[in-house]
């Protein structure tokens, strides 16, 4: 019995379909959602969320939001969603060097922070990025 799945974010609805499990990057480490899971409402970190379904994992790079999970649907409002065949690698990695040298120049407590935001970011999109390849190269 699959679990039905929402991610939505102020642009578009990334995706609504069943799937078999959902792994999400929270405030509070990762957590594993299947079908029948307990109420929860949490807060997403920066990070790459993956969906199974039969038997496939499709990663997805997620900068932040909330996450409502009830036994047979889970909803996630996010920041950004991204899946892997959607990222621009070049301007992730633009975004990489950017954010370094934001925090290398450390003007303030603020723009360091907002640094290290995005380049957690970029860093997820990469990954998410790589995982598309290598997954590729497996088929």
């Amino acid at each position: 019995m699959p679990i039905h799945l929402e991610i939505v974010t102020a642009e578009r609805v990334v995706l609504s379909d069943d799937v078999d499990m959902i792994n999400a990057p929270t405030k509070d480490g990762r957590v594993g959602i299947l079908p029948r899971h307990a109420p929860l409402l949490t807060i997403l970190e920066i990070g790459e969320l993956d969906i199974v379904k039969n038997g496939v994992t499709t990663p997805f790079a997620v900068s932040g939001g909330f996450m409502e999970v009830l036994p047979h649907r889970v909803t996630i409002l996010a920041d950004t969603a991204e899946r892997a065949d959607e990222i621009d690698e070049a301007r992730a990695e633009a975004a990489r060097r950017a954010a370094e040298q934001r925090i290398a120049e450390r003007k303030s407590a603020q723009d360091l922070a907002l640094a290290e935001a995005e380049l957690r970011r970029a860093l997820v999109q990469l990954k998410v990025a790589q995982l598309k390849k290598i997954r590729r190269e497996r088929d």
